[in-house]
């Protein structure tokens, strides 16, 4: 494929990872159990059993995984810090052995002419906090302040793009409401409480960023296009009730210093609790933006779906009258999730409609598909499909630069296959194929076509 799309000067190409799935060195230097450590030895939690121990050893390979980034011809490279690691009970002075690393890190990205990107927290709470209550808790919103101040007065002078947060709604709702993810608590309003945690340990980390003197500060969000299965009332209505708990329970207090509005009463009972906010939250949390990150994979298509509890004061935080189905028309990736790269376009516009000159300029922070990748006797990974999926979603990056939506950057997720969280390592999202067993990384047709495609720009 020679007719790439093409960008306007100074877009930034990159690619990402976060530390958890792809670090390993879980015991080492320093660092302190996180959720996730904890998370992945309960049984039944992660498939295969699997564990964050090694992962893709890059805590100990992060220059063979530089040059690869080099060789790729990426601007930027987003990558996380692990709390654990820098401040292993989540509280008190740093761990020297854990911001040594990031250190060497970030010096050998410039040495190879890549600008990094940090990201602070992606998922990985130290399980000290956890055990004190978590994101259910206000206290770890000044925690998570006082863990980034650790952090900015190490790299700040060398890092130019920091995110807060990676996609809170995970955090918030697959880890506190549905158990799917770390810490595994099904529970209902501490699920909300925790996204507004979240959201203030967000806010309460941006003057400290700006304290310490960073260029850009923003937040990735795992924002959806959401679709109604019908034009039916009903299902029409569930889409509403989705948009509120996908998306606008987070840009509405990022972007407008507000809770949404609701026409689901248990719904704008739940969203106004006032329980476990404050005055002054969400001045704190609507602090402006130097730029929005979006993850995008897959639309969500959603139909009306009754409450599986009736009583309102037990079913959970995320069983709101909806439920999502696939779109049995679409290709569907290796997760199962329908590919339209359209939506993402869709989704940009009606952003910018909603928020006009409230919208910040965006990054598309994560986009990418697992495949079923297998390495052939000549050692190439042909990945057609995942090739057509990037294609597609860039060229969907483009049409909307060209509807007028600020777009600033593009990460591919991800670098390396990794762990993938509750999938453990059955699901490869990497433009690098890496054999678990040995460490040995194998660039997939993706990488070489990804980097030809950023060549192509000039």
């Amino acid at each position: 494929m020679s007719d790439f799309p093409s960008f306007p000067p100074g877009f930034v190409f990159g690619a990402a990872t976060a530390a958890f799935q792809i670090e390993g060195a879980a015991d080492e230097d320093g660092r302190g159990p996180s959720i996730w450590d904890t998370f992945a030895r309960r049984p039944g939690a992660i498939v295969g059993g699997d564990t964050g121990d090694v992962a893709c050893d890059h805590y100990h390979r992060y220059r063979e995984d530089i040059a690869l980034l080099k060789e790729l011809g990426v601007g930027s490279y987003r990558f996380s810090v692990s709390w654990a690691r820098v401040q292993p009970t989540g509280a008190g002075s740093g761990n020297k052995a854990g911001l040594d690393f990031y250190d060497r890190l970030v010096d050998g990205l410039l040495e190879a002419g890549i600008e990094p990107a940090v990201t602070l927290y992606h998922w990985d709470l130290p399980q000290e906090l956890e055990d004190k209550g978590g994101w259910r808790h206000r206290d770890t919103a000044y925690r998570f302040a006082d863990y980034t101040r650790l952090v900015a007065d190490s790299l700040a002078d060398r890092v130019p793009r920091w995110i807060t947060l990676n996609e809170p709604w995970c955090s918030a709702f697959l880890g506190y409401a549905n158990g799917l993810h770390a810490p595994g608590a099904r529970e209902g309003t501490p699920a909300l409480a925790a996204a507004h945690h979240l959201l203030l340990g967000h806010g309460l980390a941006l003057p400290v960023l700006r304290d310490a003197g960073v260029r850009e500060a923003g937040i990735a969000l795992n924002l959806d296009r959401v679709v109604p299965a019908t034009s039916g009332p009903r299902d029409v209505a569930a889409a509403l009730r989705a948009e509120t708990q996908r998306n606008l329970i987070w840009t509405e207090p990022l972007l407008k210093g507000r809770y949404p509005e609701s026409e689901d009463d248990t719904w704008a009972e739940l969203l106004h609790d006032r329980s476990f906010r404050r005055a002054g939250d969400l001045d704190v949390i609507s602090a402006p933006l130097d730029f929005l990150g979006i993850n995008y994979y897959t639309p969500s298509v959603v139909r009306d779906a009754p409450y599986r509890d009736p009583d309102p004061l037990t079913r959970q935080a995320d069983d709101n009258r909806f439920e999502g189905i696939g779109m049995p028309q679409a290709r569907h990736t290796a997760m199962d999730w329908p590919v339209a790269p359209h939506t993402l376009r869709e989704l940009l516009a009606g952003l910018k409609e909603r928020y006009g000159d409230a919208l910040p300029p965006v990054h598309i922070t994560e986009n990418g598909s697992a495949e079923h990748d297998l390495p052939e006797p000549d050692g190439t990974v042909r990945d057609t499909d995942r090739i057509s999926y990037l294609d597609g979603h860039l060229r969907s990056v483009a049409a909307a630069l060209a509807d007028g939506v600020d777009v600033r950057g593009y990460y591919v997720w991800s670098l390396l296959d990794n762990f993938e969280w509750a999938y453990g390592y059955s699901k490869r999202f990497g433009l690098v194929y890496v054999d678990y067993a040995t460490q040995r990384r194998l660039p997939k047709d993706s990488y070489h076509w990804y980097r030809e495609l950023i060549a192509a720009q000039g």
